[in-house]
């Protein structure tokens, strides 16, 4: 998927899967930016909910980063900011964590790899959304 393919100025997604909600909403991050030396940085909060029968838990996540030039890079590693969460019926779990661009513009797409209390290993959708600097073109 390339990133004229990806809707730029929505800086928010939601998906659900399996009965599992993936809601995130992106915010650029000044502080932690240097423009002219090439590095944007970017704030991101993800809530994932349970809206399903079952306890599941997140065992990995997966992320797909593209920045404006098309440059591509794939996160994997186990749980997120360091936890595996379990989720009971109506329980969510709420994170914030950040991602550097070589350009004022990109997007964010991915997956979880969950699992219910039987063993039953699932992945869940999480929704492409934008990572942009206020006042860019897009």
């Amino acid at each position: 998927m390339e990133l004229k393919d990806q809707p730029l100025h929505a800086n928010t997604s939601a998906a659900v899967t399996n009965s599992v909600r993936v809601e995130v909403e992106s915010q650029y991050a000044p502080e932690h930016s240097h423009p002219f030396q090439h590095k944007w940085f970017f704030h991101y909060t993800v809530r994932i909910s349970n809206e399903g029968p079952d306890t599941v838990q997140l065992l990995a996540r997966h992320w797909i980063i593209i920045d404006a030039t098309g440059h591509t890079e794939v996160v994997k590693d186990k749980g997120v900011v360091g936890k595996q969460p379990v989720l009971r019926p109506g329980e969510s779990f709420e994170y914030t964590s950040g991602c550097n661009l070589e350009t004022s513009t990109g997007v964010m797409r991915g997956s979880y790899q969950m699992v219910t209390e039987d063993g039953d290993p699932f992945d869940v959708e999480i929704a492409p959304f934008a990572l942009h600097e206020p006042y860019t073109v897009h």
